[in-house]
């Protein structure tokens, strides 16, 4: 899979039994972060639910998309000026209508930034 997401360089991909983890190198310099925002840059919630598809695309080796976000919770902003490397943990499960269904979050440190529980669909 070809990789799009430059925000967030993904490293260290570990893959067995519905579970994935991974480390994400945070790239401070990053265009979008100077208009999001000037003068205090933080991650952007829509970065973070992408690099949990590009993670799991990457470990099924398939596109996907979303099909549902049950919960979005942003627990703690990601300043990538303090912040410049978090952890990825996810696991997930096929349904038998296909749907993967998927719960994320996204840590640093000892810091919960992020949670998610939804579904994405083979593209």
């Amino acid at each position: 899979m070809t990789e799009t997401n430059t925000l967030f360089n993904i490293r260290e991909v570990t893959h067995e039994d519905g579970a994935i983890s991974a480390v994400l190198i945070i790239d401070r310099h990053h265009d979008i972060l100077k208009g999001h925002f000037p003068g205090h840059p933080v991650i952007p919630g829509a970065c973070m639910l992408q690099v949990v598809k590009e993670v799991l695309e990457r470990a099924l080796n398939q596109h996907i998309r979303l099909k549902k976000a049950n919960s979005l919770k942003f627990l703690s902003m990601i300043d990538p000026e303090v912040t410049t490397e978090v952890q990825l943990h996810m696991l997930y499960r096929i349904d038998q209508d296909g749907s993967i269904i998927v719960n994320a979050k996204l840590i640093s440190s000892q810091t919960l930034h992020f949670k998610f529980q939804g579904s994405f669909v083979i593209a």
